[in-house]
């Protein structure tokens, strides 16, 4: 409220006695900007429409409560179903207190995130890959396994033209095998990252392999890595609703999942996926081990599958992406 007050201010227009549309109850409290519930009523706004509540238990209804005292009429909630749907990160990391997580892959009509030999690029067209650009803008961080950094050394920055902002660059690896050189370290000190590894897999008074791990904990927060020890899942991999838990408290709101196949597997039977994003390219990769999209142990009959809700497809060139809620539960024991 407080920048489109400023915009309308900015192109000669007096608020004083207008209406205004907002998605969200104005907050009443003091975050990163002072309470919009101030600058509404100094501005001499008539009339405000809200489209939901504010499940902030710090808001949460009093925000309506001050401007209604302050003479000023509401309206609200108005369009309340997509005004939830707009603004979903927000309300999952204020009620879960853990990130939104977006599980994003590009595969072939085949369902091939790479061929035979890990080739991978591009399994889609450029108008497609803007757009996962455009999503990394949106998002607080972006995820990844050890394997897809060992494979790949991505960069996992954000390419967007218009206005590229980089996420926090978040890095799964259960017993720290992140090389020193890879492009994420080099780059520690520009863009953040985080590196999730098993608590007992460092450790200066442990054996051989243990000792090493220390000594390179050391070395990668020299470079400017954050380092954050997770107890280890039944699979004595990285545990992910720990680190969810963990991600939320340090302000994480949303993460795009950019794993490959094993990382996708294990983020699903961890219950943390929200949504996913897949990218479909009209194209064929063929091969036996040619990589999937999601790999693991699977599910054991069609009835335990992870289920699908409100999906949407949108056209980008000669790619098709369908968006889509993950529905929990599912028959896995979660």
């Amino acid at each position: 409220e407080r920048n489109a007050l400023k915009d309308c201010r900015e192109r000669g227009n007096d608020p004083e006695g207008a209406t205004i549309y907002v998605t969200l109850e104005p907050c009443c409290h003091y975050g990163k900007t002072p309470p919009c519930t101030e600058a509404i009523i100094e501005s001499g706004l008539s009339r405000v429409v809200f489209g939901a509540w504010d499940p902030n238990p710090v808001v949460a209804g009093k925000g309506i409560q001050i401007l209604r005292a302050a003479g000023i009429e509401t309206e609200g909630p108005v369009m309340e179903a997509e005004c939830l749907e707009k603004n979903r990160i927000f309300f999952h990391y204020i009620t879960e207190k853990t990130p939104y997580v977006i599980m994003k892959y590009a595969m072939t009509a085949d369902g091939k995130i790479a061929c035979v030999t890990g080739d991978s690029r591009w399994v889609t067209a450029e108008e497609a890959r803007e757009h996962t650009h455009r999503t990394r803008r949106a998002v607080t961080g972006i995820m990844v396994g050890i394997h897809t950094v060992l494979q790949d050394d991505p960069m996992l920055n954000c390419r967007w033209k218009e206005d590229p902002v980089d996420p926090v660059r978040i890095v799964c690896d259960s017993r720290l095998r992140i090389p020193l050189e890879s492009h994420i370290v080099q780059t520690a000190k520009d863009v953040p990252v985080m590196v999730a590894y098993r608590k007992d897999a460092a450790d200066e008074e442990g054996n051989g392999e243990q000792r090493q791990a220390a000594q390179k904990a050391k070395l990668l927060a020299d470079l400017g890595v954050e380092l954050i020890p997770v107890n280890a899942d039944e699979e004595g991999h990285v545990d992910l609703r720990e680190l969810m838990k963990i991600l939320g408290e340090k302000k994480i709101d949303s993460i795009l999942l950019e794993g490959g196949g094993t990382l996708n597997w294990a983020a699903l039977e961890s219950g943390v996926v929200q949504q996913v994003q897949a990218y479909i390219a009209p194209k064929l990769f063929g091969g036996q081990e040619a990589k999937t999209p999601v790999e693991g142990a699977g599910v054991p009959v069609p009835s335990a599958a992870f289920r699908l809700k409100n999906s949407s497809l949108t056209h980008l060139g000669e790619d098709i992406l369908i968006e889509s809620e993950v529905e929990y539960p599912c028959s896995l024991e979660l």
